[in-house]
């Protein structure tokens, strides 16, 4: 059973499941996810905890001794099993699709509590990870999209009695994206600056740092969403961090390929569903990026992106003119709306 995170609160107010797996790409989420399901569990009876860390030379027979071993005087408990690396091998693998074979629905005594990292399309695909969401509860907490940053900041802020105008909103977001738990630290910090109630702009300012983390993803995304202020603040981010620009240009282009192949194959009369498999497009978000790409570019607009991306290759190795930090800017804009 997949459970979205927002329906997390009122799951746990019923009678708990015997195995849970949170996994995501936001540490922050899948934390608080585990907290506040490990308190539900106090409050429903289960008052032992037992935690596990695989890692070289872990025994995965300690999962099952765990689980049958019971306290004389607190029979009800949690294992707490986490997997740093999202990979428990071959081994972990059996044992943990053994643990979903044996789970019952409901908790009676113990309770499994597994903690992944984010998982790639392959990890999703295998046969004990398949058996865990089979018979568990697996909860997905990634870290919220830019365009729905504002909306988590705001509930935040109203859990702890203040609000903040959509300007307000979107500054903090600007300033944190890519770093929630700096965000947490951000909102915790004007609930203890400023009373309950709504927040100016200007004690925003004041108070929010620049705490951002810049990274070639979160700009992959910006380029294909075609978010044109966003790809001018990521640059400018990565340029002040030292990104190398080789490694930038490699990923500009190689999105920039894909999107000329899938244009293709789409003139071919390919199903742009056997496009993505054929290019290894496995990821659902990165599938609508690409499609809502594809929607507003003209292939006209797609091989001059190419054609300036060699540009940028020749500046970088010194047999052309131009500044490599402004070329990669008019490259973004060239593929986002003129305004």
């Amino acid at each position: 059973m997949n459970l979205h995170p927002d329906r997390l609160d009122a799951h746990l107010e019923k009678p708990l499941a015997a195995l849970y797996i949170l996994h995501g790409n936001e540490p922050l989420t899948v934390s608080e996810a585990g907290d506040a399901l490990r308190a539900a569990a106090r409050r429903q009876g289960f008052d032992e905890r037992e935690i596990l860390i695989s890692g070289p030379g872990f025994g995965w027979e300690t999962l099952f001794e765990a689980t049958g071993n019971l306290s004389l005087f607190g029979s009800r408990k949690v294992i707490d099993l986490r997997i740093p690396n999202g990979k428990p091998g071959k081994d972990g693998g059996d044992a943990l699709k053994r643990l979903a074979d044996t789970a019952e629905p409901t908790a009676s005594d113990v309770i499994t509590l597994i903690s992944l990292p984010e998982l790639d399309w392959a990890a999703r695909k295998t046969a004990w990870f398949t058996a865990l969401g089979q018979k568990g509860v697996a909860v997905e907490c990634n870290a919220p999209p830019r365009e729905q940053l504002p909306r988590w900041i705001a509930r935040r802020l109203s859990a702890q009695q203040q609000s903040a105008s959509a300007e307000a909103l979107d500054f903090i977001a600007d300033h944190v994206e890519g770093n929630l738990l700096a965000a947490h630290q951000e909102i915790t910090k004007l609930a203890l600056l400023h009373p309950p109630g709504e927040l100016s702009l200007d004690a925003v300012r004041e108070a929010v740092l620049d705490v951002a983390r810049y990274d070639i993803d979160t700009l992959r995304s910006a380029v294909l969403e075609g978010d044109a202020g966003r790809c001018t603040r990521l640059l400018e981010g990565l340029a002040g961090e030292g990104t190398a620009a080789p490694l930038l240009l490699w990923m500009l282009s190689n999105e920039v390929r894909t999107l000329a192949r899938l244009q293709a194959a789409q003139a071919d009369g390919q199903p742009l569903a056997a496009a993505f498999k054929v290019e290894r497009v496995f990821d659902d978000r990165r599938r609508k990026a690409l499609q809502h790409a594809l929607q507003r570019l003209a292939p006209g607009k797609v091989r001059a992106a190419l054609a300036h991306a060699a540009r940028i290759d020749r500046i970088i190795k010194g047999i052309a003119p131009g500044e490599v930090w402004d070329e990669f800017l008019l490259l973004c804009l060239r593929l986002c709306p003129a305004r």
